[in-house]
């Protein structure tokens, strides 16, 4: 049970890794999005302002930081403004349908999944950020 933390860090920093080093990196390019859409109002207001860009140097420090395990909690504190933000963003732009469709949000699943027992897992430590 002891490493089970540690997993679910590692686990946690690959998945935000994986989604931030392409955009910061210009590895590929961003899929056209169906017009009309409010994901594709979305990105056409966020995109040319840096905001996108902004929350993946976010999420690229977080990932670093939550896989070690001295400084994990300051990793979860990086990663949890991040986190509720894409949940907000498939519940409020996104259908709020795709959130049911396991093959396509397993990884969302994961992240919360693992964020949730980190937090659990360090909640003496947090305590004191609530008194």
């Amino acid at each position: 049970m002891k490493k089970l933390p540690a997993v679910a860090g590692i686990i946690l920093g690959l998945l935000f890794l994986m989604a931030s080093i392409p955009v910061l990196f210009h590895l590929m390019k961003m899929p056209p999005l169906p017009e009309g859409t409010p994901v594709a109002k979305f990105m056409d207001v966020f995109g040319p302002t840096g905001y996108i860009t902004f929350v993946k140097m976010f999420e690229f420090v977080g990932a670093i930081v939550v896989m070690i395990p001295r400084l994990r909690n300051i990793g979860l504190l990086l990663l949890g403004p991040v986190i509720v933000n894409i949940l907000a963003f498939h519940m409020l732009v996104d259908d709020p349908h795709n959130l049911l469709n396991v093959k396509e949000m397993w990884i969302l699943y994961v992240i919360v999944a693992c964020a949730l027992y980190l937090l659990w897992n360090a909640r003496r430590k947090f305590a004191g950020l609530l008194n």
